[in-house]
């Protein structure tokens, strides 16, 4: 880490609210040339809405603001972008109806006149290639047709590149949440090439191994303020989560018992991937929690979708056998309603419960996302509250107990655990085997490795195919890691 003088940036006393609630409470941090900082906290802890006052998106009630030692009055988004600030967002920014190479033009207006699309691509191209070899990303992609672990890659790669403005610090507000653990690996790398070259970096991520290994400095915060910083050297996950408030737990142990007849519980689920080059199909059945594994983008949330149109229209490929509800990882573009409440956000799964007579029951509304507020954990003062006033991991919850709340018998998870913090991480877990146990069946799509622990069976995929079909007593990371890059299996 890069010793300096003055820091990059100065954040003194910084104060932001949200009508009752203060989502920073004073919050003073330096940040220094040539270090990674790690910023932890569980959801709703400030880390967004302190790197949104820091990238210019959001304005401090109180406090001040100083880059390079110069006071900044009226700071904003230009004025971060000039002075070298970039901030990756946890929810995505990019323009999804623009090309790769467009978005990338959007964060450089030196690149004009003719050819700029070409100079354009070119840019993000060789960024992308720098970060992460073998991306398969081509800057005509429009973004939306992206699945969001390249959109996320996008994001990342065109936050580092440069034309005349400096590039001095980036933020990265859980730049891995939606990566694969070879594509994680990949970033992580670059982002300690960058340190070295004298870039500053903070990162925000709820994986604990990530921020020890990556950080120089951690800061942590909770309830608003920061309640310690210090070398990443002086830290272990222990200590780091009692900072944090919390308590990690272990794994939790497989809910279907080794020694039960797997073929005698009633089926929920068989559906055979559209790219099959074998006979391998997915089965579910009857209070199983089912993973699904494999590089980002190889074929999981394909199966994903095709269960959830074949509740309403069987096909020869899949059958399903009980009502459906979908936990989106991407809650921008398929999870969240932002014009609507946190309770209609959690009763539209549910609305033919929620009648009386021919019209919806406010009351019925209320009470029902009330209860699976308190079930799932939901902080937020009140439920008639706008849904984006939740933090991320809070809007995730949302989502969860829109799902648990219905009367699906098959739950499928689109990789929902992105950018949620260890404490809620622990609460679903637990909601997910008492739901399991009480018959319901989950399919669950995850990047993170160690949440397949959590499943009873594990099928990998590859290229579309299922290649490796595990019992949670198989399940080894070496095992997934091998078959996630097998050709022919």
């Amino acid at each position: 880490m890069a010793e300096t003088c003055t820091p990059i940036v100065n954040l003194d006393g910084v104060e932001r609210h949200f009508g009752a609630v203060r989502a920073l409470d004073g919050v003073t941090l330096a940040i220094n040339a040539g270090e990674c900082v790690g910023l932890v906290g569980h959801n709703g802890a400030g880390k967004s809405t302190l790197m949104s006052v820091l990238a210019g998106t959001g304005t401090a009630d109180r406090g001040s603001i100083a880059v390079n030692g110069a006071p900044q009055p009226g700071y904003s988004v230009g004025r971060a972008q000039t002075l070298g600030i970039r901030c990756v967002f946890q929810e995505l920014s990019l323009c999804p109806n623009l090309t790769v190479a467009e978005n990338t033009r959007l964060y450089h207006p030196s690149i004009r006149g003719l050819g700029w699309r070409r100079r354009s691509g070119a840019l993000i191209e060789q960024k992308l290639d720098e970060i992460f070899p073998g991306h398969g990303i081509d800057v005509a992609d429009i973004v939306q047709t992206l699945p969001i672990g390249k959109r996320q890659m996008v994001e990342v790669a065109r936050a580092f590149t440069k034309t005349d403005a400096p590039l001095q610090l980036v933020i990265l507000d859980e730049p891995t949440s939606s990566l694969d653990g070879h594509t994680s690996g990949q970033l992580m790398r670059f982002v300690r090439k960058a340190v070295a070259s004298g870039i500053s970096c903070i990162f925000i991520s709820h994986l604990l191994g990530e921020i020890l290994e990556n950080s120089d400095r951690i800061v942590v915060m909770r309830d608003g303020k920061v309640v310690t910083a210090d070398i990443a050297a002086n830290f272990d996950r222990g200590k780091l989560v009692a900072a944090m408030g919390g308590i990690e737990a272990e794994a939790m142990v497989s809910g279907v018992e080794a020694t039960r007849d797997r073929d005698a519980l009633a089926l929920r689920v068989r559906a055979r991937p559209a790219r099959q080059g074998n006979a391998r199909e997915l089965v579910a059945r009857q209070g199983e929690i089912i993973g699904l594994a494999g590089l980002a983008g190889h074929g999981q949330t394909d199966l994903l979708l095709a269960v959830f149109e074949a509740a309403s229209h069987q096909t020869a490929a899949v059958q399903v056998t009980e009502p459906v509800a979908l936990v989106a990882g991407d809650r921008q573009s398929d999870g969240v309603f932002p014009q609507w409440s946190i309770a209609e956000n959690i009763g539209i799964r549910s609305l033919s419960a929620l009648r009386r007579g021919w019209l919806l029951s406010p009351a019925l509304e209320s009470e029902l996302a009330s209860r699976w507020g308190a079930k799932i954990g939901i902080r937020t003062p009140d439920m008639n509250n706008n849904i984006l006033s939740l933090s991320g991991g809070n809007q995730q919850k949302a989502l969860f107990a829109r799902a648990l709340a219905s009367d699906a018998g098959i739950v499928l998870m689109d990789d929902p655990m992105r950018g949620v913090d260890i404490a809620t991480k622990l609460e679903v877990y637990d909601l997910i085997r008492q739901e399991a146990q009480n018959g319901r069946t989950f399919l669950w799509y995850t990047t993170e490795t160690d949440e397949l622990k959590n499943c009873d069976h594990v099928y990998v995929f590859h290229d579309g195919r299922i290649v490796a079909d595990l019992r949670h007593d198989e399940l080894t990371e070496e095992r997934v890691i091998q078959a996630s890059f097998a050709e022919n299996s």
